[in-house]
């Protein structure tokens, strides 16, 4: 079972960054690919960025792309979303996910989701 625990949402204006962290709980952390996703209100929840076990190989929707980056540290067991350029739109309850091997930009491929942290983009 893999624990996943997202931090560093909060308020932001738009134009301004922020970056999310999901710390894993897995010692084998590396053989996960991994995936933000988020929620607005009213809406489902969709696919932002991906990343594969080795970090080689990331995926965006394109609404982010050029503005947001996944990055992952397998030494601190966790995965990164620096979020730049925000805007209103990204006000969303943000989610990582876990799924061994590979990566998708499906959420029913994933196996193991945090709770999720809020971001907020002010205009």
């Amino acid at each position: 079972q893999v624990q996943l625990v997202e931090s560093g949402g909060g308020v932001a204006q738009a134009g301004g960054s922020l970056r999310l962290s999901c710390a894993a709980s897995e010692r084998t952390f590396n053989r996960y690919g991994m995936g933000w996703f988020r929620q607005a209100p009213g809406k489902e929840r969709e696919f932002v960025a991906a990343i594969n076990r080795f970090g080689a190989g990331t995926s965006y929707d394109d609404s982010v792309k050029g503005r947001f980056t996944i990055s992952r540290d397998d030494a601190k067991n966790t995965v990164y979303l620096r979020m730049n350029s925000l805007k209103p739109d990204d006000t969303a309850v943000y989610y990582c996910a876990a799924v061994l091997s590979g990566y998708s930009t499906y959420a029913a491929n994933y196996d193991y989701w945090g709770q999720g942290t809020q971001v907020i983009v002010s205009s």
